[in-house]
């Protein structure tokens, strides 16, 4: 059949448009592909293609008040394989082994695994002569990435609260694991290019994402105190032998930790060597035991608060025992201590006088103090694994229970519990939440990323309460059982504790711990020092025999360090046996040698100058020092000494006024 031209040419036509309509659809297609995805595709391309060679973040630092650092990094090395990119396996896993110190077998086995890119196990955070001595190889496929490993310069100085990180510089314990997601940081990385065989394309520069640094930790701990702390459990550890020791410093005014350290301890940077037991309990935090008589401070402030005594006028006649529900409790002292003023009972730690205040309170007004104080809950410390204690329940709460309960028996606390409510017992009556972390810092820019300032949760007794209290405490280092703690030239309050442990419901013989809380100065504190030692050797079992000389050595040395001066006005200690009489200084400025002989029987002399008055003198007038202690005097002529003692009156007057003018405001 003959097909017509007309119909030849629609055919072409059709055809044409047809051709022309395809063209156009690929032309579009390969427009939008080139202009719209053609970087997306060349991205994905370029991943496709890409080995990343990780460079690890620099994990924040962790460093005190002052910036002293407790926690920080020291560059260690990693080396990584890409596999395709291995020319010869045998040889490469041979020198890759030999450096490494692994057997070649394994070495092998990493180099040659179907993966993009591996990380040698042996070689990470190698040191920089090992990555010196890996890359002098010349080995093709391995390369050194850069990475970090923690270091704790100070060792087991403080370990129990930073805790660690582990080999991926992730926080494991401590603050370490409370703060990670702040300390870790953002990995980086250096970028390259390979073809589908591995092989490397030099053609494409390599890409260089920079690592984000973790922010820094700055702490609420202060080194110097931390140091004294620290020496102090040394040496108690050393001469005790306990099975453990606590200490904390805390500012009772803010809650802010000063320092804190617990025994055993341990080396951060080589925990793996360690009992778990040891180093996953923060034993400030963690440990729950009997406080003993540190709780009675809690019975005298909230029956002081009630209206419940008069310390000095109310007198408290104490057997040695008292009769409660069909029982007999004892006090520490046998025979008792007779009769007494309640503010002679707090010096004394006598328990039925304690007994005597829990009654006049009652079960349903203590458990409501020992509750307002922080018992029985978390106080809320920026650290993991803090237990709550246990209270008795206020149902099951009888007449035996109540007064044990008031001297510190059959309730078990935290010793960080304790800290925080005897610092809301003296600063005023303010309890606060102890916190530890201070500031998370950007190490860059300097910029302060979170800050914390001091949570006040309630005011628990009046002020003028506080006032007596801090007064009671201050008699017991002066005149009680807390003489051990006594500083001179400082004002320092505090009570003993001495609780037996129990062990399958029942107390244990001659296994004690032995406590004291201790704070400066008594009339404005500046800080709160507990310490607590479980079980000490080859000593009487007593807090005021133990514990208090130590929290009294602390404070010796920590309140010149805090800037706190020492004050003349101070409540006189009580001589014990063995103690050395007290001499308070004279004011000899003027004095003539020959004057000075009957002044200074008991004090020796140390002198200088050429003159024959003195002109200036060391201690200052008013200073109690030791009987048998040595005084400088300086000697000149007639007219300097005049001139001093003139200008020693008018800074005794310019004292006098600002005084005056400190009560007035």
């Amino acid at each position: 059949m003959r097909v017509s031209q007309v119909t030849v040419r629609k055919r072409l036509a059709i055809a044409l448009i047809v051709g022309l309509a395809i063209f156009l659809v690929i032309d579009l297609r390969l427009g939008y592909v080139q202009f719209f995805l053609g970087e997306l595709l060349t991205d994905r391309a370029k991943d496709s293609w890409s080995r990343n060679i990780p460079f690890e973040p620099k994990r924040g630092e962790i460093i005190d008040r002052s910036g002293v650092k407790l926690a920080t990094n020291v560059s260690s090395p990693t080396v990584y394989v890409v596999p395709r990119q291995i020319v010869d396996p045998v040889k490469t896993s041979e020198k890759l082994a030999a450096a490494l110190n692994m057997s070649k077998e394994k070495a092998y086995q990493h180099i040659t695994k179907k993966t993009s890119i591996e990380r040698i196990p042996e070689g990470r955070k190698i040191s920089h002569e090992k990555a010196k001595e890996i890359r002098s190889l010349g080995l093709k496929g391995v390369y050194i990435g850069e990475d970090s490993k923690r270091h704790y310069p100070f060792g087991t100085y403080l370990s129990h609260v930073l805790g660690f990180a582990g080999a991926y510089n992730q926080g494991l314990m401590g603050l370490e694991l409370y703060y990670d997601k702040e300390l870790m940081g953002e990995q980086g990385s250096v970028q390259f290019y390979a073809d589908a065989k591995g092989k490397r394309m030099n053609d494409m520069a390599d890409d260089y994402q920079p690592p984000k640094d973790g922010l820094d930790l700055k702490l609420t701990i202060d080194t110097k105190i931390q140091t004294v702390l620290e020496r102090e459990m040394d040496i108690a550890e050393t001469s005790y032998q306990p099975e453990g020791i606590i200490a904390i410093a805390m500012n009772p005014n803010t809650g802010e930790i000063l320092g804190m350290s617990s025994r055993p301890s341990f080396d951060p940077a080589n925990f793996k060597n360690v009992p778990q037991e040891i180093y996953n309990r923060n034993l400030p935090v963690w440990s729950t035991y009997e406080p003993g008589s540190t709780f009675k401070i809690i019975t005298l402030a909230a029956a002081i608060e009630e209206g419940k005594v008069d310390l000095e006028k109310e007198h408290f006649h104490d057997p040695g025992f008292v009769e409660v529900g069909g029982s007999r409790l004892r006090c520490w002292k046998r025979g008792g201590h007779g009769d007494q003023t309640f503010l002679e009972v707090v010096q004394n730690s006598c328990n039925p006088g304690f007994v005597e205040l829990g009654q006049r309170l009652g079960k349903d007004t203590l458990f409501k103090y020992i509750k307002n104080f922080g018992f029985g809950q978390k106080s809320g410390i920026d650290l993991q694994g803090e237990g709550t204690g246990i209270l008795f329940n206020l149902k099951n709460v009888g007449p035996v229970e109540l007064a044990t309960t008031a001297f510190g028996q059959g309730v078990s606390v935290t010793p960080i519990q304790q800290v925080a409510a005897i610092s809301a017992a003296i600063n005023g009556g303010t309890l606060y939440t102890p916190y530890i972390a201070k500031e998370l810092v950007d190490p860059e820019t300097g910029e302060v990323v979170m800050k914390k300032t001091p949570v006040a949760k309630r005011n628990v007794i009046s002020k003028e309460t506080s006032e007596k209290v801090r007064y009671a405490l201050e008699n017991v280092v002066a005149q009680g059982s807390g003489g051990k703690a006594f500083v001179d030239g400082y004002r320092v309050g505090g009570k003993t504790g001495t609780a037996q442990k129990a062990q399958n419901g029942h107390y244990l013989e001659n296994n004690h711990i032995v406590s004291f809380i201790g704070f400066a100065p008594a009339d404005d504190p500046q800080i709160v020092v507990y310490v607590a030692v479980d079980n000490p050797k080859g000593t009487v079992q007593f807090g005021s025999q133990v514990s208090a000389p130590i929290v009294g050595n602390i404070m010796k040395d920590v309140l010149p360090v805090m800037g706190v001066e020492p004050r003349k006005q101070q409540i006189d200690k009580k001589i014990a046996f063995g103690d050395v009489p007290m001499i308070e200084v004279p004011d000899v400025v003027g004095f003539k040698k020959h004057e000075l002989r009957e002044l200074f029987i008991n004090l020796k002399i140390d002198s200088s100058g050429d003159g024959d008055t003195v002109v200036k003198q060391s201690p200052q007038p008013g200073v109690k020092i030791k009987e048998g202690s040595t005084i400088r005097l300086y000697f000149g002529d007639e007219k300097a000494a005049a001139k001093k003692k003139v200008k020693s009156e008018d800074n005794k007057d310019k004292d006098k006024k600002e005084k005056t003018a400190d009560k007035s405001n």
